[in-house]
């Protein structure tokens, strides 16, 4: 992927930030999560750290991995079903899938803090098609902790076709 096509989509996450609603970084109350500020961080090609390896169980069944995406653009997405902003952005998501599913993107939902009977509902009320994994303890989360961490819900981190990390919207 050019870098022009990986500024585009950069720039539909942007959008999908917006239009998710996202409040300054803040505690919103007994939820336990931080809301994101809309903050887009894109990182320079020379200054990129290889993404950690995440795998795990597909809500939807079978399992995934990241290394099995090397040489795609990968829009990594922590969601919730009980998150309003997350509700907000996911038809946005969706529809941003479905633009460029068949230009070397893939995208994977991480649902976190959540049960699987309401991720799916969420996946069936907003016809995500893209394949989400469940992280129902934040441990896929943490693996981002020494390069640009999904510092709230929804966040989502950009991984470039050679591994690294590339971005993160929050």
């Amino acid at each position: 992927m050019t870098h022009r096509r990986l500024l585009g989509m950069a720039a539909a996450l942007l959008a999908i930030a917006g239009l998710a609603g996202c409040s300054n970084a803040e505690s919103a109350g007994e939820t336990g999560f931080i809301a994101g500020d809309g903050s887009l961080v894109l990182l320079d090609p020379a200054v990129r750290q290889p993404a950690p390896d995440i795998e795990g169980e597909l809500l939807e069944g079978g399992g995934w991995s990241l290394a099995g995406e090397r040489g795609n653009v990968v829009v990594l997405n922590v969601w919730a079903s009980w998150c309003a902003p997350c509700r907000a952005e996911a038809p946005v998501l969706e529809e941003v899938w479905r633009e460029y599913q068949d230009q070397n993107v893939s995208f994977i939902g991480l649902n976190t803090r959540d049960s699987g009977a309401a991720a799916l509902a969420f996946l069936d009320t907003y016809d995500i098609t893209y394949p989400n994994l469940i992280d129902t303890d934040g441990r896929q989360q943490l693996q981002f902790a020494d390069t640009l961490p999904p510092q709230a819900i929804p966040s989502t981190v950009v991984i470039d076709a050679q591994g690294r990390v590339a971005g993160r919207a929050l």
